[in-house]
């Protein structure tokens, strides 16, 4: 579905609906009803992805959030031994799966539900995987979430691309490695497999960060030290934090215990703890609070051909408007050249003392730089002239996605 202008009507959007068919119509409810989807992906295997994620969403479900946990590892879906819930079986009427409850806030859903063998083989293809992935978004009822935790194997094969592409542009990666060369080396592919695909990194944990001495307490570093968070400062993602290795983990993962359940006072179950607040300020707040519409602000289109450009990288001037938000009138407006080099946008603006950005599309890496500069942006705005869709943003109908 194409915008056609930047005040798409309500009719329009339901017009729309209805041209799709139903089983993407399934889909699409079913996502409008989650707020934040997180996919935790690790370009290496042997990372303790799968682990760190029952954790995570374990975590957010312990802080008071509605979080739904989908294993789309087909092959090797370790989701339910980890949570307990091995010998758990799902309810199916009407066509619709209810997923299972491991809490009051934290629902599951994983293949090794519906195995009758969990001994049994899956030898499946690409289109299939793709399939049942669908099935696990659009047939199963999740209700209202507040995230929806991924756990994707290891790698940037199928799954994780029909994951990303099934959630949308909205979806964000969240990277898990080790501290060693070896494994930041993979880890680094997916962090660019997200940025190919046009979903933004949510951050990267380094996990296994070295292992407690249970006797004096010394901290040694098994596996190298810093790996992660080199990587995250190299590629411009944020750095969630560093979970150390603990034996425990291993121990309650294999009888079905969530160690920031069991655990709560050890060292690592703190530090995953420590990474859910971060999520949780990271995606409550992904943005900087819109600047008020009582005073002046300085809204910035990024354009190309008298038009509102795609992507802000390939932007040919940029329109600058003065505007009073207390009227949500334009008062002036001028246009520029764009900055000739175009990775230095953000701190551009900055300079310019831009409040708000509206573009088609920016890249993680320039989303994290606006962020640091305080400058709000409103990306998926539509093809139309860039004085146009400010007005719209700021009479509230710029429809964006």
């Amino acid at each position: 579905m194409s915008n056609t202008g930047c005040g798409q009507t309500a009719g329009a959007q339901a017009q729309g609906l209805q041209e799709l068919n139903p089983e993407e119509m399934r889909l699409q409810r079913t996502l409008k009803r989650i707020r934040h989807k997180v996919v935790v992906m690790s370009g290496k295997g042997g990372v303790g992805k799968s682990t760190f994620a029952v954790n995570l969403a374990a975590g957010l479900a312990l802080a008071g959030k509605r979080v739904g946990l989908i294993d789309v590892d087909v092959h090797g879906p370790s989701v339910p031994r980890l949570l307990g819930l091995h010998n758990a079986r799902v309810t199916i009427e009407n066509d619709y799966i209810e997923p299972v409850r491991w809490s009051a806030g934290l629902s599951v859903m994983s293949l090794g539900f519906l195995l009758p063998d969990m001994d049994q083989a899956v030898v499946w293809r690409g289109p299939v995987k793709m399939g049942f992935i669908r099935q696990l978004l659009a047939d199963v009822v999740w209700g209202d979430l507040d995230y929806l935790i991924a756990d994707c194997p290891p790698g940037t094969g199928d799954e994780p691309l029909s994951v990303l592409q099934l959630l949308g542009a909205d979806a964000q990666g969240l990277i898990v490695t080790t501290p060693q060369a070896v494994a930041v080396d993979d880890v680094r592919r997916s962090i660019s497999f997200c940025r190919d695909l046009g979903n933004p990194v949510l951050g990267l944990v380094e996990n296994m960060s070295g292992i407690a001495c249970p006797q004096c307490g010394h901290l040694e570093a098994l596996f190298g030290k810093g790996g992660g968070k080199d990587l995250a400062e190299e590629t411009g993602v944020p750095f969630l934090g560093a979970v150390p290795l603990d034996p425990q983990v291993v121990r309650s993962g294999d009888k079905g215990l969530v160690f920031v359940q069991a655990r709560p006072e050890a060292a690592a179950a703190q530090a995953v703890m420590h990474v859910v607040q971060t999520v949780l300020a990271l995606s409550e707040n992904d943005r900087p609070q819109a600047p008020s519409l009582h005073g002046p602000v300085t809204v910035a289109v990024t354009a190309a051909g008298g038009t509102l450009c795609r992507h802000a990288g390939y932007c040919e001037e940029i329109i600058l408007a003065q505007a009073d938000g207390k009227s949500r009138q334009v008062q002036e407006v001028r246009t520029v050249p764009a900055p000739a080099d175009s990775t230095t946008l953000p701190e551009w603006l900055a300079g310019q003392g831009v409040n708000v950005l509206i573009t088609g599309g920016l890249s993680a890496e320039m989303e994290n730089r606006l962020r640091r500069e305080g400058i709000t942006w409103v990306t998926g705005a539509p093809d139309c002239p860039p004085q146009e869709a400010v007005s719209a943003w700021l009479e509230g109908r710029l429809t964006a996605g």
